[in-house]
């Protein structure tokens, strides 16, 4: 397919992770953001010709280019809706930006220029927030718009290093491409869990009409564990900080951690810190995984927010940090992407992101067939 066979608009762009997934056949007509350190990284990595700062509520409609963008790409704030949270949802301060988005799509509309596709991104917290109205709300605003809508979770697992299941609703202006939609339920899944299904029962009848099932799933595609991308020279922490760690495991943890000293040759795994509640109490323990995956990259909100790697070799077990390089390499990032200078506005950059190559099956699967066949038709 030819080199800027289509363009898209991407609000909330962040560092542009949606830009590399979405590859050479798109061009970027539009991005927004309004952090100011990740339009610098922005446009460190691909120019800020079409991009444009500041708070999408501000936005005017002239900000946006001329003419039919073949899709919108919204990764909206997620810090209202992530389980982590208070919980607030679509209503609350920061997700509220989503509406910012969702005026402008209006607009768009209006003037007769709305989107051909449009996937919005978000943690799996959007499909529970306030009970499922914020998840229901969102198809219900796009159905009445006259866009067909479905919805999909996918773990980036499935292609990187990295556990880290993401929503992306998907809405189409003129239908969704053949073979990829039904309009009868499956059974819950992985990727259609059975909170998606049960709200999406609870739509209206109009909604209910535009509704459909998404029958694709990811493909296996990783090729890289978590040992592939660690950087052999990030230095360790020293023994005794290592040993506190390893303290504050639980005993199943420690049992784990001693079998595969005992097992010999290299086992690389990655950590979070916890807050549980033991006989009463408030205990923060070290709790690792050695699945050959990193747990969901975070923005370095808090202590506990950093992932810890632990490297066991011979019997001797070490830690340290994670570092953003290996964290971009978990998101799916070339070495050649440029990060931010320091640590927290790096991993702030990532973790915030999404996964490109999620975004490239996406893109891939339901959105350019589609736009293919508009056009074959036209």
């Amino acid at each position: 397919m030819a080199r800027n066979t289509f363009t898209f608009l991407e609000f909330f762009a962040g560092g542009g992770m949606a830009r590399i997934g979405l590859g050479r056949r798109w061009r970027c007509a539009f991005a927004n953001d309004f952090d100011a350190a990740k339009r610098a990284a922005y446009g460190e990595n691909f120019g800020l010709d079409h991009h444009r700062g500041g708070d999408i509520h501000a936005l005017a409609l002239d900000a946006l280019p001329a003419g039919v963008a073949d899709l919108a790409w919204a990764s909206s704030p997620c810090q209202d809706l992530s389980l982590a949270g208070a919980r607030a949802g679509l209503g609350g301060g920061r997700s509220g930006a989503y509406f910012g988005f969702w005026r402008l799509i209006e607009r768009l509309d209006d003037d007769s220029r709305a989107p051909r596709t449009l996937i919005i991104e978000n943690v799996t917290g959007l499909i529970t927030s306030n009970g499922g109205a914020d998840f229901t709300g969102v198809v219900e605003m796009l159905a009445a718009r006259g866009y067909v809508v479905g919805a999909i979770v996918v773990n980036a697992a499935c292609f990187v290093p990295q556990s880290r299941p993401r929503l992306f609703v998907i809405a189409w202006r003129d239908g969704p491409p053949p073979g990829v939609t039904s309009t009868d339920a499956p059974g819950p899944s992985e990727h259609l869990p059975a909170a998606l299904m049960d709200n999406a029962a609870r739509l209206s009848p109009t909604a209910r009409r535009r509704w459909r099932w998404l029958t694709p799933r990811p493909p296996a595609r990783r090729n890289l564990a978590l040992a592939d991308i660690i950087d052999p020279a990030a230095p360790f922490d020293d023994d005794a900080d290592t040993q506190r760690l390893v303290a504050a495991m639980s005993e199943r943890q420690r049992a784990i951690v001693r079998a595969r000293a005992e097992a010999g040759g290299r086992h690389v795994g990655a950590a979070f810190r916890r807050v549980r509640v033991e006989n009463g109490q408030k205990i923060i323990r070290i709790e690792a995984r050695f699945d050959d995956l990193a747990g969901c990259i975070r923005t370095p909100a808090g202590g506990s927010s950093r992932q810890i790697i632990f490297v066991i070799v011979d019997g001797k077990v070490r830690t340290r940090l994670m570092t953003p390089r290996e964290a971009a390499r978990a998101m799916g990032l070339d070495d050649d992407y440029r990060l931010p200078a320091g640590a927290t506005a790096a991993l702030k950059l990532i973790g915030d992101g999404v996964c490109p190559p999620v975004v490239g099956w996406l893109a891939q699967t339901f959105v350019e067939p589609a736009l293919v066949r508009t056009r074959l038709a036209a």
